[in-house]
């Protein structure tokens, strides 16, 4: 069996699917490993280290696709509306592609890429289980955006982020607080105090509490209470507008009393909810910035511009997307343990095996066939329980 590794092709994007390191597990399971000239040259992995564990540089894109029994990527076409769609000319029926694959965004996409005839594995899809979690790509990358969204903050904000002793007196922390205690909301509480700032936080989910807490964030608490706060994956479930209204009319005050806000409520395959409105944008003071890591998804600020930077009110609000890209060294290497973590479930006899029987393997299989099989991504866009 044969794994392709072609270059990334979205505009910006520096990761890679595979990184030199893993493949000596790839040829010691009896697998074959190609990859696309300078397919690694952006993170920072040159031709010469995928050679030297073993790997097949190819020098054509077109020949990788041709070549792999299994194609690795970071965003397939789906997750990359941009320029993925020229991929699929070059998928055939039968073979594999993993990657993020955004199942719940377009449902004409994914039957596109069904229509290839193509198996594909959606790792956004992973669920959220011990069994699972050393292949959860999506955690791994939410790590790094909390992470980055801090240190995008702290460069912004005209504040030092630690309270500091000085020659000239006290200086006192910054106040960080981050709506949603995802992955993305912890990584950046536990970033924000170790730069020396107090951290809070809010999500509507109350078993997020506890966390934060461990993390020596303060969890802010808000008299009014979401129904079915989550999903059975533990993701986010959305709420009616009356809801939404209430909540930001609590989370007002909050905001006005933050140095810096980090938004990161998303709920899978909806619009990002808006929590941070214009009037709370005008009650912040001069100079205060607000990083919205839900930009992509239509944003949790309402003065939100997908991947720009505005002022608006002398605040800065900083809309970029795809912020994992940003740290492709250790992104790329991140994705590719876990991807391959995920590759090694489904390879038996050095074949994949599709058992729909094991739950990874179900959650996360896409389309199959010619169909979309996924009950979930089914359920999604209305489609008929019987395939076929």
């Amino acid at each position: 069996m044969i794994v392709g590794v072609p270059k990334e092709s979205f505009p910006g994007e520096r990761r890679v699917a595979l990184v030199p390191a893993v493949i000596p597990s790839l040829l010691k399971a009896g697998l074959e490993v190609v990859v696309e000239s300078g397919a690694g040259a952006g993170a920072g992995y040159p031709d010469a280290e995928y050679a030297g564990k073993g790997g097949r540089i190819l020098r054509e894109r077109a020949e990788v696709f041709k070549a792999a029994d299994v194609v690795l990527q970071v965003l397939c076409y789906g997750s990359n509306d941009v320029t993925g769609k020229a991929d699929l000319p070059l998928l055939r029926p039968g073979q594999t592609l993993i990657g993020f694959l955004r199942p719940l965004g377009s449902v004409e996409t994914v039957q596109q890429i069904a229509s290839a005839g193509v198996t594909v594995f959606s790792i956004e899809l992973m669920p959220r289980t011990t069994r699972a979690q050393s292949m959860d790509a999506l955690s791994s990358m939410a790590t790094i955006c909390g992470y980055k969204a801090v240190l995008l903050a702290a460069d912004k904000l005209p504040r030092l982020f630690p309270m500091l002793t000085t020659a000239a007196g006290t200086i006192t922390p910054a106040r960080v607080f981050i709506i949603g205690a995802g992955v993305v909301g912890l990584q950046a509480i536990a970033t924000a105090r170790r730069l020396g700032a107090v951290a809070s936080a809010y999500d509507m989910r109350p078993a997020a509490k506890e966390q934060v807490q461990s993390l020596g964030g303060r969890f802010v608490e808000l008299p009014v209470e979401a129904k079915d706060a989550q999903d059975s994956r533990g993701y986010a479930r959305a709420q009616d507008e009356s809801f939404y209204r209430r909540q930001r009319e609590l989370l007002g005050r909050v905001v006005a009393e933050s140095d810096v806000v980090i938004t990161a409520a998303v709920i899978p395959g909806k619009k990002a909810p808006v929590l941070v409105t214009r009037d709370m944008v005008e009650k912040m003071a001069p100079g205060s910035v607000i990083v919205d890591v839900s930009a992509e998804r239509g944003g949790n600020c309402e003065l939100t511009q997908a991947s720009q930077v505005v002022v608006e009110h002398d605040v800065t609000i900083i809309g970029y997307i795809n912020l994992a890209s940003t740290v492709p060294y250790h992104a790329s290497q991140m994705y590719a343990r876990n991807v391959v973590s995920f590759l090694v479930h489904l390879t038996k006899d050095r074949k994949i095996e599709i058992n729909t029987e094991d739950e990874i393997t179900r959650e996360t299989l896409v389309t199959r066939g010619g169909e979309i099989v996924n009950t979930r991504v089914r359920e999604f866009f209305s489609l008929p329980t019987k395939i076929g």
